[in-house]
């Protein structure tokens, strides 16, 4: 698991990509060095093209993280993914009831060319507002996104995981640390299984 430098070096670097060098710096050793690493960075604007089309989700949420509950309540319902902007965002609609109700969120995920990462924007119906974007992107077939929030008056930072990906399905995982990143408490699961049209 990350240390908490490790996710504050990811945060920053975040928070800085695409920043321009100071005009102090030697600028043509620099710029050069800057261009050669831009160039062989990977052009990440495809990376949910996977993930284009209809789904059958499974999700489970942890009913209140960071506390000590282990009550988990389980959905059952119905993603769509859209491309927009020819594949640098995309919007995702996800409809599941369960137990505990009736549960319907929203994703705009936004690519940036300059830092090469995604953002991604999420809203519950129920509050109608984009909490804080969890910023990163893909590696070896792995999505690793990360932001800080506050959770009932405190500071955490938060994890988001796309993993196990195949042309048929895909699973996402959210977790929280209150700790600096030392331990994450994982308190959203979603499984997702290709509708096929």
């Amino acid at each position: 698991m990350p240390s908490y430098f490790a996710v504050a070096a990811l945060m920053l670097a975040g928070l800085f990509a695409g920043v321009p060098h100071s005009e102090a710096q030697p600028n043509s050793t620099v710029a050069m060095t800057a261009r050669q690493q831009t160039s062989k960075e990977r052009d990440g604007q495809n990376d949910f093209d996977f993930e284009i089309g209809k789904w059958k989700t499974h999700l489970r949420r942890l009913m209140h993280p960071l506390t000590g509950s282990t009550t988990w309540v389980e959905y059952e319902g119905a993603t769509v993914v859209r491309k927009v902007w020819n594949g640098r965002a995309n919007l995702v609609e996800l409809v599941a009831d369960g137990p505990a109700g009736h549960f319907e969120g929203l994703s705009l995920r936004l690519y940036n060319p300059q830092t090469r990462q995604w953002s991604l924007n999420f809203a519950a119906i129920n509050s109608g507002a984009m909490s804080p974007p969890t910023i990163g992107g893909f590696k070896n077939g792995r999505g690793e996104f990360f932001n800080q929030e506050t959770l009932n008056g405190r500071s955490i930072f938060v994890r988001f995981v796309i993993s196990e990906i195949t042309p048929n399905s895909c699973r996402f995982e959210q977790a929280f640390s209150d700790d600096g990143g030392k331990t994450w408490e994982v308190n959203w699961i979603a499984t997702d299984t290709r509708v096929k049209e």
